[in-house]
């Protein structure tokens, strides 16, 4: 599993810490602006929530182009539970649902000051 930055909150609960330059996360957890690179795409989270199976859905993202060293970059949310996100990848434009997204795995760029 990789190494996420976490911080404990007041009552000691896990909370996760905004992602910082070279940090990896989940596509699922980036915001508009961030870009990167992938680093790795993995589908094994929740297979039942997918619709699909876990061999199913990582053949797709690898076949619309979710392959390491692509670049990407978060454009935009959708308006109810953040959900579909729109990325750039590499030279083309895709919508995929948060869920999928928890299956790659992004390091971060420097956000632009």
């Amino acid at each position: 599993m990789y190494d996420m930055a976490v911080e404990r909150t007041s009552e000691g609960r896990a909370a996760q810490a905004a992602p910082a330059e070279g940090r990896l996360l989940r596509l699922s957890a980036a915001r508009p602006g961030d870009a990167g690179v992938i680093a790795d795409v993995r589908a094994e989270s929740h297979p039942a929530d997918h619709g699909v199976g876990i061999d199913e859905l990582q053949r797709r993202l690898l076949e619309f182009g979710f392959v390491e060293g692509a670049r990407i970059e978060v454009l935009h949310e959708g308006l109810v539970g953040r959900d579909p996100i729109a990325v750039r990848l590499d030279d083309m434009r895709v919508a995929l649902r948060r869920r999928d997204a928890e299956d790659v795995w992004v390091r971060l760029d420097a956000r632009p000051e």
